[in-house]
């Protein structure tokens, strides 16, 4: 039988903590290296991903000198090399120097600490991204730390200039959230979508989605002004900036979202011979739909389908699924067919009874039809 994967171990396992605890003895010989790995590995067992930082990252408090710098000059000393500054994408570093940051977050919030801590960070997400770690001092102290986002913008080290754009998200995934104005944090954002490295222009893009959650019109007037400034030299990645960063308001059928990526509202288009070909499903077994699309015209096309849940609650629960791009030629008709897995998920549970599925296209809504879950 094949072993299942597991993330936390593949990311955090004894030999991961052996070799930070060999770098760390390799900057401090007085360092108990053996007795640190041990206590570390004995906890593992019991606990998951981001316990296993914070498990690290005590004992790092128990076994560096109690006082801040003197710990942090080690820790810095302990550093291996850079990640490769060439590489332009997919360089996210080693998990194992999370707790790292972490330390510094916990341990340097103090306002005689901040140039250290602020140095520590810049050094460690040349490593290992900071993102979490920072969103500790922008709450703590917003003005200083927005400053050293400021600087990191313009950082020779792509690893640093990502830094300022994600560390500023509005919604960051797996992070504490920040209480600071995302208006504010997209002045950073000026100075980062035109970058040449995809690392940091896909970040730029998610900090836009986020912001898309918050404030739409904003970002379709942000990404407007940035196709009209055509400061990004490679048009591939300006365009790829624009459908990441609206994905989420693409999904929500945002005219002006779908507008801005040559998606016009209400198609000329004609939709026949709509199907759910089976009107009762079980959990785990797919729903199959098809139909005709055809047009008179050329036309670029947003297809999706938009389910709607059966909830007990008062709220409707909805969620809308990418079916394809479609360059639709003149009087040539198109069948679509597709299936949908019903199955349970960490992200969305499902209740049995009456659903409905819908075409939307363009963001405009067309057929529907029901069916129904049974468990």
């Amino acid at each position: 039988m094949t072993e299942k994967f597991s993330l936390k171990d593949e990311l955090f396992n004894p030999k991961k903590v052996t070799y930070l605890a060999a770098l760390i003895k390799g900057a401090n010989p007085d360092f108990k290296d053996t007795e640190f790995t041990q206590k570390i590995i004995a906890q593992f067992p019991k606990l998951e991903l981001k316990q296993r930082i914070v498990c690290i990252r005590e004992q790092l408090e128990i076994y560096l000198p109690n006082d801040y710098p003197s710990a942090l000059k080690i820790i810095i000393s302990a550093l291996p090399c850079e990640l490769d500054p060439n590489k332009v994408d997919q360089d996210f570093g080693d998990f194992i120097f999370a707790p790292l940051s972490d330390f510094v977050a916990k341990n340097g919030l103090q306002n005689q600490f901040l140039n250290l801590s602020f140095n520590a960070l810049a050094e460690i997400t040349k490593r290992f991204s900071c993102e979490d770690a920072i969103r500790y001092f922008i709450n703590h102290c917003p003005k200083e730390s927005f400053a050293f986002m400021q600087t990191m913008a313009h950082s020779d080290n792509y690893h640093q200039r990502r830094l300022a754009s994600e560390g500023l998200r509005p919604k960051l995934p797996w992070c504490i959230g920040i209480d600071f104005d995302y208006k504010k944090a997209l002045t950073v954002l000026d100075g980062l979508y035109s970058d040449n490295t995809r690392y940091v222009v896909r970040s730029v893009a998610n900090h836009l989605n986020d912001i898309a959650k918050i404030d739409p019109e904003l970002v379709i007037y942000t990404l407007t002004r940035w196709q009209m400034e055509g400061r990004q030299s490679n048009p591939k990645e300006l365009d790829f900036l624009i459908k990441h960063a609206l994905r989420t308001l693409v999904k929500k059928g945002n005219i002006q979202a779908l507008g801005l990526l040559g998606f016009n509202a209400n198609p000329d288009i004609k939709i026949n011979a709509f199907q759910v070909k089976n009107k009762q499903i079980n959990l785990g077994e797919y729903l199959d739909f098809s139909f005709k699309i055809s047009s008179t015209k050329e036309m670029k096309l947003m297809l999706d389908y938009k389910i709607t849940y059966s909830n007990p609650g008062t709220r409707l629960c909805e969620k809308v699924f990418k079916i394809k791009q479609l360059s639709l030629k003149s009087n040539v008709p198109v069948v679509i067919e597709k299936k949908h897995l019903f199955k349970h998920m960490s992200t969305k549970k499902l209740y049995p009874g009456n659903h409905q599925i819908q075409l939307q296209i363009n963001g405009t809504l067309y057929d529907k039809g029901d069916f129904t879950l049974i468990f």
